[in-house]
């Protein structure tokens, strides 16, 4: 029946249609264990002390420590807040342990311990029950009672749609609660002098809201204590049924001694409620190995019947009392199925019944099955509408689980249940292994030791009182490192040791502390109980420490780990169509047994490192079959070889194998997606769907598990197609060259492939500081791709995780959910059942599948690059470089980001180009090109750019030049692509300071524009750095205009005197000869400065520049020594003002004038003496120079006059024709105010007279007067008469003064008279 169930499930699971029928049969047949315990130090349990002031009960039962769960009504529907949500307990002495775990989602407060102090707990003394707004929680103790009410789930979070990461327990706020109220405790009456309490119980609600607990009596019986609801304030109610059928109200128990009714056969060892319409039936499986069952309504015994009749083997037990009988109900189609469990000596027995009812109100049962158990001790058992499970501890006390069908089992033989082995005893340690290393990997490998291990061993190995807190893993690792060498070096006593006597005590030591770690272990793994959710299916062995969840076994696991009784005893294998090829593959299984049994453990570590180390796993396969071959004292290879001549065709029982174990599909992962039409809320479901760090955990440990097992089984393969080619024809004639060439190929890659699973499935991922996220997240954005999913940086409440799963969080859950369930045709969404066994084989499938290095899928390697784990990124390169041929540019590229990231930046760029070579036919690689959205450019160019800009984004610009250089050769149909690469190399060129190949890479730009842009550059940056030489030396071939163009509009642009752009012009000329144009240049240079720069350094260069005019002039031909003046918009007419330019940013030149004018040798002589005479005026009188830059000839004329430089204004008269009237009647004023001015006037004079040239005089006035006079020779006439006017002028204006200055007329002149 569940057969064919699973069948049709798996199927519209869209498994393919080959493994459908195979897997739905395996997964009856055998399951797998996973532990899933945490990785943090310490769970975090809220403490509760409940004290109700009782004492312990004088040589009380010390009970044995037990476990149950409750599962809710909702946790196997996908649209419910509780789907896959359940509660898991255990008890130890008066403490319980109560926790609230989901599958699809982190509960916060999910932990709390209450201790119930000197009230030890009964075995399977705690109840749930749910109702419509709470969850209730029974508990029972041998001396008390008591009720916790809590909220429901639905009841926290009103709307269904829960969209939270992570939602809040039931147990939030049970810290609240009044525990010692009336409402919530009760103690059970006990008669004086009593000291045993109930040794079994179980417990109800009933409609009414009551707490009913049903204790068993030590003196047989049962008690029923009840507790009103928990709103009201009624009184505990006790009633006792017994035998006699008679139901009384006790206000204690009454000793036995006192009725004598009752016997110690009634002792009940197991008790069972259920309710069955309106009334309430209590089933007791007795000492006396009788089943009871009392009606609560009706206060009486129903039914008794007599077990040992369904055991006619054990007859001869009927006398003795049975102690570790067990109880269990169940309902299917038929109605309610009781499983009785007889523990008898030598033997146990499982019994199935249905009850039956009766006319007078009276049951019978029916016998449905009885199933034989082995020798084991029974922990627990559970029992489902088809199935009993159970769990045993064996003689080694090693934990054995099965299960079996009791409908359809017809030779009573379990199924198998692969428990999780214990870490090993012995931990071999290679000549070249550092011993804390190796046990350091031991002990923190996530498979194998539990942190509360951990932490306890280190307490004790410290001996420190000390209590260890909540400590982050990496810390652990580092207290255990010091504490284990601190006690080596205080052992020490010598000074002086070989290396080889320190290797021999780090061994001692760190064994001693790694066997203390075993111990803990061992004690945590301790099976308590069995955890059946009959609405998923989902299966948990709960453990002292852990929680453990059964997972479906795959065929070729199930084959391989089988025991031999189980595997001899197979009449058909599953994993081949062909009845003939099955028969051939279990024997062939059984061969690769002998073979793993027979390999060594150092050979296994010698094989183990050739895969780590890169080496041909053919040739370790063949090291290691020699060794077996030397040492076979047992004669093992005699055996494998008789049973090799059982297998008729080796070949195709071992392409059926490979086959089964090849996860490569030609699928894309992540395929499929939900349609439009399902609605929001099951979109958010299967969102949320295992995506707690619990199911994380599950289902990676998973794949590690099927990896580690698969890697074993390839590793014996390959040892086995060893030894077929050495025995050759005479065990199998011809299939030599078939088995060379095509199987042993294969398996030894499927061998590299499940190392490489193994590989990343143990490594964890490591810290990253924010800063270096931060980088990360501006690579991908320069790479765009910080949108891809796989890039999604994560942070999970799980610390630390592996990098599988970091990835399946992150990445690959939606992927699976949304692949598993787009193809599936559910009646509806509210109905959608999450079944256990058949979604998480194919959720570990899908996952292993898309960690399949042969698949085209790259979302891993791109998981590791999101999230910085480069270490982890560059491992997993080296490990599939030799042998995978998918993928292997992407992953060049991810390693050349690997280089990148650690700074090894030429490698880095090795591995680029390395990848660039596979970008047209890799999807990652063209994802990264984007050349699935625009075709703009070639696919590899694109790449190269991408590259180019990450480089750019490093700070690289030196492999930015090389690389760009490269890709100038994918763009020689591409002038556009090739300008961008040419700009690109000139301006790293530029900024490293590689003049001459910027400038080289700025002639090879095919665009116009782009070599303009970069000869602007080229030019202002040349200037700012002042390396003019180089500036200037360049040829400029066909570019001479545009560098002239640009030096003239920066000039024109920016301010004179912090840059020197009209020199550099000037150079740039003259360095090619140009005199005119320098020329030009120069004579600009001056007028701005005389406009602009209104200071005595703006005119001192304003001369200089109109001197190099005239120096350039002089150098040429008198016919070209001309220059045409600079038009108004080439100088700016307001002072100061601010230049205009246009977008380009180049000056904006004026309109333009119809005149030109020519400026030749003598205008420019002209301007120099101008110039001349402005500097002169500034020197001489520094305040003047804000108004002589701009001044004109007549100006100039008066500005020196008035400062006294006579000499300099009959100069500048003569140069541009100017009348001299102004300056004598200046010079005859000041000598006129020379002579009538006091002392200060005296002293002021001689710094004017010193500025002109003075002849040998007699008198101070006369005589220069006089001198000047002869200087100017035609000039006399006038200038005496301007002489006299101005000395009549003043002398009429003085009215108290005189002239008594005797003037020498010339000849001619009359001597003027007073009028």
């Amino acid at each position: 029946m569940l057969k064919g169930q699973y069948r049709r499930r798996y199927i519209s699971l869209s498994i393919p249609q080959r493994n459908a029928r195979k897997m739905a049969a395996v997964l009856e047949r055998s399951f797998i264990e996973i532990s899933g315990f945490e990785r943090e130090t310490l769970p975090t349990f809220r403490e509760i002390t409940l004290n109700l002031g009782l004492n312990a009960l004088p040589g009380s039962v010390i009970y044995p420590d037990s476990a149950g769960g409750f599962h809710y009504e909702g946790s196997g529907k996908l649209l419910s807040i509780t789907s896959n949500r359940f509660i898991h307990w255990s008890t130890s002495g008066d403490t319980v342990q109560l926790v609230e775990q989901s599958l699809d989602t982190n509960l916060l407060n999910n932990a709390v311990k209450l201790k119930i102090t000197h009230c030890p707990l009964l075995p399977g003394g705690v109840h749930v029950q749910e109702t419509l707004n709470n969850v209730t929680i029974l508990i029972v103790t041998n001396q008390t009672v008591h009720r916790l009410v809590l909220p429901h789930p639905t009841r926290m979070y009103r709307s269904e749609l829960v969209t939270e990461l992570q939602m809040q327990s039931i147990f939030t706020d049970v810290g609240k609660m009044s525990l010692q109220d009336p409402a919530h405790s009760a103690v059970i009456p006990s008669p004086v002098g009593q000291t045993v309490g109930p040794t079994a119980s179980a417990a109800w609600l009933s409609h009414q809201g009551e707490a009913h607990y049903a204790l068993a009596s030590p003196a047989g019986g049962i008690l029923v204590v009840t507790l009103p609801p928990h709103d009201t304030k009624a009184s505990v109610t006790i009633l006792e049924l017994k035998t006699s059928s008679v139901m009384q109200r006790l206000a204690g128990w009454m000793p036995t001694a006192i009725r004598g009714e009752q016997s110690p056969g009634d002792l009940a060892l197991s008790l069972a409620v259920r309710e069955l319409e309106d009334d309430t039936f209590i089933l007791a499986l007795c000492q006396d190995h009788k089943l009871r069952m009392w009606s609560y309504r009706d206060q009486a015994c129903l039914m008794e019947a007599d077990m040992l009749e369904y055991m006619p083997a054990c007859r001869g037990v009927t006398r003795s009392s049975g102690q570790g009988h067990r109880l269990r109900l169940t309902f299917s189609s038929t109605g309610l199925c009781l499983a009785i469990y007889l523990a008898v000596p030598s033997r146990g027995q499982f019994t199935v019944l249905q009850l039956v009812a009766t006319d007078n109100n009276r049951y019978s049962l029916d016998h449905i099955s009885s199933l034989f158990a082995t020798q084991e001790t029974l922990v627990d058992f559970a029992l489902t509408s088809t199935d009993i499970w159970g769990l045993w501890l064996d003689d080694t006390n090693q934990t054995v689980v099965k299960y079996i069908n009791f409908e359809h089992s017809t030779v009573g033989q379990w199924n198998q249940v692969f428990v999780q082995p214990a870490p090993e005893e012995e931990v071999h340690i290679g000549a070249d292994q550092d011993p804390r290393e190796t046990y350091l990997d031991m002990l923190f490998s996530p498979l194998r030791f539990t942190a509360s291990a951990l932490v306890k061993a280190l307490q004790i190995y410290r001996r420190g009182t000390e209590r260890i807190t909540d400590l982050p893993w990496e810390t652990l690792k580092k207290e255990v490192t010091v504490a284990v060498e601190k006690e080596l070096q205080s052992s020490v006593t010598e000074f002086e040791f070989s290396q080889e006597e320190y290797r021999q005590l780090q061994v001692e030591f760190w064994s001693k502390f790694y066997a203390c770690c075993l111990q803990y272990q061992e004690a945590l793994a301790t099976p308590l109980g069995l955890l059946l959710n009959p609405h998923t299916h989902m299966v948990c062995v709960l453990k002292k420490g852990f929680v453990s969840f059964l997972v479906p076994c795959f065929p070729v696991e199930h084959l391989y780990l089988s025991f031999d009784e189980y595997l001899f005893s197979e009449e058909e294998t599953h994993v081949a169509e062909d009845p003939e090829v099955g028969r051939d593959v279990l024997q062939l299984v059984q061969c690769l047994r002998l073979v793993s049994d027979a390999v060594p453990g150092d050979m296994a570590y010698e094989m183990e490192k050739a895969l780590e180390h890169l080496q041909s796993p053919e040739r370790a396969a063949e090291m290691v079959l020699e060794n077996l071959l030397a040492n076979d004292n047992e004669n093992v290879i005699e055996d494998i070889h008789n049973k090799l001549q059982d297998v008729r065709n080796p070949l195709a029982a071992m392409a059926v194998l490979i086959r089964e174990m090849d996860l490569e599909t030609d699928s894309e992962p992540g395929e499929g997606s939900l349609t439009i039409g399902q609605s929001l809320s099951w979109r958010i479901s299967l969102s949320q769907l295992y995506g707690s760090s619990v199911a994380v955990a599950v289902v990676c440990q998973a794949v590690c598990q099927m990896a580690m097992t698969r890697a074993l089984f390839c590793r014996d393969l390959l040892i086995l197609q060893q030894l077929y080619l050495r025995l050759g024809d005479n065990v199998f004639p011809g299939g030599g060259p078939q088995l060379q060439q095509d199987l042993i190929p294969r398996s030894s890659q499927l061998l590299s492939s499940y190392y490489l699973l193994k590989h990343i499935t143990q490594s964890l991922t490591t810290t990253v500081p924010l800063d270096i996220i931060d980088a990360n997240l501006q690579h991908l954005s320069v790479l765009e791709l910080s949108d891809s999913p796989a890039m999604a940086s994560n942070r999970s409440v799980r610390s630390p995780q592996t990098v599988v799963e970091l990835f399946y969080q992150s990445v690959a859950r939606k992927a699976i959910i949304t692949q598993i369930y787009s193809k599936q045709h559910s009646p509806s969404p509210g109905t959608a059942l999450l079944h256990w066994p058949h979604m998480v084989s194919s959720v570990v499938t899908l996952l292993a599948q898309q960690l399949w290095p042969n698949n085209l899928g790259f979302q891993f390697p791109e998981c590791l690059m999101g999230n910085c784990q480069y270490a982890q990124l560059q491992e997993y390169v080296r490990l599939i470089e030799p042998w995978c041929q998918v993928n292997v540019g992407s992953c060049r590229f991810m390693l050349g980001q690997c280089y990148l990231a650690n700074g090894e930046g030429q490698k880095a760029l090795q591995c680029f180009q390395e990848a660039a070579v596979e970008v047209e036919r890799e999807e990652f690689l063209l994802r990264l090109t984007g050349a699935e959205e625009k075709a703009a450019a070639a696919p590899r160019l694109q790449y190269y750019n991408k590259v180019l800009r990450l480089l750019e984004d490093v700070g690289l610009p030196e492999l930015v030049i090389h690389l760009a250089t490269l890709a100038i050769t994918e763009a020689v149909n591409d002038p556009r692509s090739q300008a961008a690469l040419w700009t690109r190399i000139f301006k790293h060129h530029l900024d490293l300071g590689h003049n001459s190949q910027a400038y080289e890479a700025l002639t090879q730009n095919p665009d116009s524009s782009s070599q303009l842009d970069c000869l602007r550059q080229l030019v202002v940056v040349l200037c700012e750095r002042s390396q003019l030489q180089d500036l200037v030396q360049f040829s400029y071939v066909n570019l001479h205009d545009e560098v002239v163009s640009i030096i003239e509009s920066r000039a024109r642009a920016v301010d004179l005197m912090s840059h020197n752009y009209y020199e550099l012009l000037y150079t740039f000329h003259i360095n090619r000869h140009n005199y005119r144009k320098a020329g030009t240049v120069m004579f600009e240079y001056g007028m701005r400065l005389g406009r602009e720069v209104r200071t005595q350094l703006g005119l001192q260069k304003q001369v200089n520049c109109c001197l190099a005019s005239l120096n350039c002039l002089r150098l040429i031909r008198s016919d070209y020594a001309w220059i045409v003046q600079p038009t108004s918009g080439a100088v700016y007419e307001r002072p100061a003002a601010s230049p205009k330019r246009n977008y380009d940013g180049e000056f904006t030149t004026g309109p333009v004038s119809g005149q030109i004018d020519i400026l030749e040798l003598k205008d420019l002589q002209k301007e120099y003496d101008l110039a001349r005479s402005r500097l002169t005026l500034a020197q001489h009188h520094p305040p003047s120079a804000a108004i002589a830059g701009s001044a004109s000839a007549v100006e100039m004329m008066s500005l020196l006059v008035q400062s006294g430089l006579f000499d300099c204004a009959l100069s500048l008269c003569q140069t541009f024709k100017l009348s001299l009237t102004s300056v004598f009647e200046g010079l005859a004023f000041k000598c006129i105010k020379l002579q009538y001015g006091g002392e200060e006037n005296q002293n002021e004079a001689w710094n004017w007279l010193a500025a002109n040239q003075l002849c040998t005089i007699t008198t101070k006035e006369s005589r220069l007067v006089k001198s000047r006079q002869m200087r100017r020779g035609a000039f006399w006439p006038l200038t005496w008469r301007s002489i006299l006017l101005r000395m009549l002028s003043t002398i009429a204006v003085s009215s108290t003064s005189c002239c008594h200055t005797v003037c020498h007329c010339p000849t001619g002149w009359s001597t003027p008279t007073r009028g």
